[in-house]
């Protein structure tokens, strides 16, 4: 079905892809590239929600030579009129012979319509090539459309004896800077950050996007459920989402006059209701979520198998068995009960080492 040379060319849509890493969302990151005579004629990639999707960039490029070209796009092209007109349509219209497709769009407006309005027209469409490679650029679309939750990613740095701060609570600084601008770069590709409320009170963490080149900032979200941050908290300048267990309307109100949402979600136990909240986020449509606290909210979600990936830095440090841990997860008396991971990825950050695991079985 395929050959070397479709996968040359759909490696470079993948490329293309790859540059909306930070702009696409809520939309998914998508490339194309219109190909003929072994030539490419158009290429192009999804940039932001409501301009054009990557295959009309691709076909401006090649304009009338795009009939009888070769299509390679990294996402099902969509069939159903959106803030844009469908993609389907547009290539039909200029005559491509062949659409070749890494993954199926999840999103049931557009699943299997896009492949059948195309082989309708007499247009062929493989399906299935580099499809893994595909689903990871885009894991927390996907997440959104076919479980209702973001991809919910935690980092943590920590000593090598797995210790995120000393006792006193002291933190800043056991990773190295290029580890910090390292945790930049997953902020910018975030569509929102999370933290607790213990977080805030600590190190009145602002958790915006610094020192990297972003065409936006990602929502800034803390749990807080009895609405204990100050109106002079450095997060509330600029917006934020507070999700909260109380109905303290006093201070609700003074929030929301800093322009500050606040979403009341409790759980039977006073506590914010966390799959509810995620359920909440994908509403507002987020895709992916960088989790930046301490050791009581990651215990929390990682007890309620609400983790999909964790980026872990290890500085070569030790801090001892009095310093705080990286995760409450509480007292296992089985190991069936433990949380169990996947290696993704191993590399040294400046002096520190990154590990990139997925959480099994969530």
């Amino acid at each position: 079905m395929f050959t070397t040379q479709d996968s040359v060319w759909l490696a470079q849509a993948l490329r293309l892809a790859e540059q909306g890493l930070i702009s696409a969302s809520p939309n998914p990151r998508v490339g194309c590239v219109l190909v003929k005579v072994e030539k490419v004629i158009g290429s192009g990639w999804h940039q932001r929600a409501g301009e054009p999707h990557a295959e009309v960039y691709a076909l401006r490029e090649a304009g009338e030579a795009a009939r009888g070209a070769t299509a390679y796009v990294t996402l099902e092209p969509c069939a159903h009129q959106g803030k844009t007109p469908p993609c389907t349509d547009a290539l039909i219209a200029a005559g491509v012979a062949r659409v070749v497709i890494a993954v199926q769009d999840p999103n049931p407006l557009v699943a299997d319509k896009g492949i059948a309005k195309l082989r309708a027209a007499g247009i062929a469409v493989d399906c299935g090539l580099m499809e893994a490679a595909a689903h990871e650029l885009n894991v927390g679309f996907f997440a959104r459309m076919t479980r209702g939750t973001p991809w919910l990613r935690s980092k943590i740095a920590m000593s090598l004896d797995g210790r995120t701060a000393l006792a006193n609570g002291v933190s800043q600084w056991i990773t190295g800077d290029a580890a910090r601008q390292d945790v930049q770069h997953w902020r910018a590709r975030s569509c929102a950050v999370l933290t607790g409320i213990n977080t805030i009170l600590a190190d009145d963490a602002q958790l915006n996007v610094r020192d990297v080149e972003t065409s936006r900032q990602p929502l800034r979200v803390v749990l807080d459920s009895q609405l204990r941050i100050p109106l002079t908290a450095k997060i509330l300048s600029g917006g934020v989402l507070i999700y909260t267990a109380t109905q303290d309307e006093n201070k609700r109100t003074a929030l929301e006059k800093h322009g500050v949402t606040v979403v009341v979600l409790p759980n039977q136990n006073g506590q914010v209701d966390l799959p509810a909240m995620l359920k909440d986020l994908a509403q507002r449509g987020i895709n992916e979520v960088l989790v930046e606290a301490g050791s009581i909210l990651n215990g929390a979600l990682l007890r309620a198998g609400l983790v999909d990936e964790l980026v872990l830095y290890f500085a070569p440090q030790l801090l001892g068995d009095m310093a705080r841990g990286m995760a409450r997860l509480g007292e296992l008396n089985r190991l069936d009960l433990r949380v169990e991971l996947q290696w993704q990825d191993v590399r040294q950050v400046g002096n520190d080492l990154r590990i990139l695991a997925k959480v099994k079985n969530v």
